[in-house]
């Protein structure tokens, strides 16, 4: 295991008016817990703090205002010289929200809908005020001028279309390309690698051993290409069979792909544990917290909680120690977890040992949650491809034969949205279900 050095090349952006100062390639996010800011955003009700929690676009926890637009994902921004960052759902500001006293006035829940109601009067005023403290940010800084230009649209057909560039994805391109097929993939992170980026035992190595040798072989890569949902009702071009995949391409360009084989390999989604004030700044997934360490060269914690067990659990616990970390160890059977201690960043767990009456604090400074993912299945299911409850793989997993065939023509699935199996399995499963995708063309 080796930790990278973060970038010496400096970046410097702004902070609702404050310089702030990055490294290079560092997204937002990530360059602003580096520097010490930790709450990102505020919740759309009550205005609880947020900072992210997966650290790849699916929480949702870690929307901003970047360059006067709204809602932008912290974690995938990537920082750039003069970028101006905003908080947004707080007044003054995102570090001090004088809206956050909802939390407290209203602990037990509030309907706004019955607050008021009488007269009506009141009420019309009530609903006014709490239509100017909710919703997601504010409108564009640029002007709309007539009607919006809508995303250029280009349309592509490839023999092989793989979506996820993960160790399953790259390994079933690999396969594919060498087999002398177009193999063309998607993954919607700004670099490629999916958890080998997360994984203390893999790291920067493994994902640039594995795009080498993809790109070696012929396949073509497209990062920041989130593949928005599949048409199977759309002709791509007159006289072509039905169905597409569409693919954002950053919101400037749209793809229509077709393929002759799909090979679905995207992965799976960090689940967050059962407990209360969960979703607090400094509760974050464990592989968020992995790939901070082993991606941007970042300890996001002195005194950091490892809760969960299972092998990653103790690699990244040997890893934080390894990176000068005070590590606590909580395997969430013998003990149970109370509630998170902190507001503004988590300062300590409150758990309940097995036989024990009374709960105990342990004071730490980060809380990584080791849960299971949950297969990201959603893409492939409209597809066509079917999926089975499997509560000990993750979730809702796809159902494929063991060599990744699916019930829908030419589609196939590897890795872990069949059932979390981690990088290492992942990328064997990935090269037989591309050797299976290539005998299907005999």
């Amino acid at each position: 295991m080796s930790v990278p050095e973060r970038n010496e090349r400096r970046v410097t952006f702004s902070l609702e008016g404050r310089e702030v100062e990055a490294r290079a390639g560092e997204t937002v996010a990530v360059a602003l817990l580096a520097c010490g800011e930790r709450v990102l955003s505020r919740s759309v009700k009550y205005h609880r703090p947020r900072g992210f929690f997966c650290l790849s676009g699916h929480c949702g926890a870690c929307l901003t205002r970047i360059d006067g637009k709204p809602n932008m994902k912290a974690c995938r921004a990537v920082v750039r010289d003069g970028m101006a960052v905003e908080r947004q759902n707080a007044f003054p500001s995102g570090g001090f929200d004088v809206l956050a006293a909802a939390d407290f006035f209203f602990a037990k829940g509030m309907d706004h809908h019955t607050m008021m109601t009488s007269p009506r009067a009141l009420n019309a005023v009530m609903q006014k005020v709490v239509r100017q403290l909710g919703g997601l940010g504010r409108m564009p800084d640029a002007p709309l001028d007539g009607t919006p230009e809508l995303p250029r649209a280009t349309v592509r057909h490839v023999d092989a279309l793989v979506i996820g560039a993960g160790p399953a994805g790259l390994a079933a391109a690999t396969t594919l390309a060498r087999a002398n097929k177009r193999t063309l993939v998607l993954d919607e992170q700004d670099r490629p690698g999916g958890s080998y980026l997360a994984h203390p035992a893999f790291g920067l190595p493994a994902a640039d051993r594995a795009v080498n040798e993809a790109r070696g072989a012929g396949v073509e890569i497209l990062s920041s290409a989130s593949a928005i949902s599949w048409y199977p009702e759309d002709e791509p071009r007159p006289g072509a069979p039905p169905g597409l995949l569409a693919v954002d391409l950053g919101g400037a360009s749209l793809l229509k792909l077709t393929a002759d084989r799909y090979v679905y390999a995207t992965g799976a989604y960090d689940q967050n544990a059962l407990f209360r004030d969960n979703d607090r700044p400094g509760v974050l997934a464990a592989r968020a917290v992995g790939r901070m360490l082993m991606r941007f060269g970042v300890l996001a914690g002195k005194r950091p909680v490892v809760l969960g067990g299972g092998p990653y659990a103790q690699a990244l616990t040997d890893a934080l120690a390894a990176a000068g970390a005070e590590v606590t160890r909580i395997d969430g059977v013998q003990t149970r977890v109370v509630a998170a201690k902190g507001y503004g960043w988590v300062k300590g767990i409150e758990v309940l040992d097995a036989g024990k009456k009374k709960s105990r604090t342990v004071k730490c400074d980060l809380i990584a949650v080791a849960a299971l993912p949950a297969p990201a299945s959603e893409l492939p299911r409209q597809h066509g491809v079917s999926v089975e409850l499997r509560p000990e793989a993750g979730g809702f997993a796809c159902a494929v034969d063991q060599d990744g065939r699916s019930a829908a023509p030419n589609v196939f699935a590897c890795g872990d949205v069949t059932g979390f199996l981690g990088p290492a399995e992942a990328e064997v499963h990935g090269a037989r279900v591309g050797q299976a995708a290539v005998r299907s063309y005999a």
